[in-house]
């Protein structure tokens, strides 16, 4: 029961990613002046981002989980997954991207940086897209082990 949670939980969470990724943040872009789509996108990564953390903690916890009743059944296996890595790999990617990144971008945007508000957005992009692959990769894995 708890893999096939775990498959469903990686699998909403990837297409969420996506959906943001494809739909939310090009729409914003395409419809409303630059300035106010900014807005918008701001606060849409702003959830997404604590979105992320929780399903990263609730995954990584479930694998936890899954592993112990493994080990319990004397199935052996690894306490360290790639089902614990990948949830793992996409919390650094949150926490990196957007709470770290985020007071860099409002400096650059203020002239005051250390760095262009470009590149600070192609990391911040770079670390959304390494966050994509490795939850939908998540969820290929965890829907095969359910198999």
């Amino acid at each position: 029961m708890f893999a096939r949670f775990q498959a469903l939980l990686a699998a909403l969470w990837g297409g969420f990613l996506l959906c943001i990724a494809f739909v939310a943040t090009p729409s914003a872009f395409a419809v409303l002046e630059r300035a106010q789509a900014g807005a918008y996108v701001a606060r849409v990564f702003a959830v997404e981002a604590q979105v992320s953390l929780a399903l990263g903690l609730v995954l990584m916890l479930l694998e936890r989980r899954l592993a112990r009743d493994a080990a319990e059944a004397g199935l052996g296996g690894s306490q360290f997954s790639m089902r614990l890595v990948l949830p793992v790999v996409a919390l650094f990617c949150t926490i990196a991207g957007y709470y770290g990144l985020q007071p860099l971008m409002a400096d650059a945007r203020a002239g005051t940086g250390v760095a262009t508000f470009a590149a600070l957005h192609g990391v911040s992009l770079a670390f959304f897209g390494v966050k994509g692959l490795a939850v939908l990769a998540l969820a290929w894995i965890s829907l095969r082990k359910t198999s």
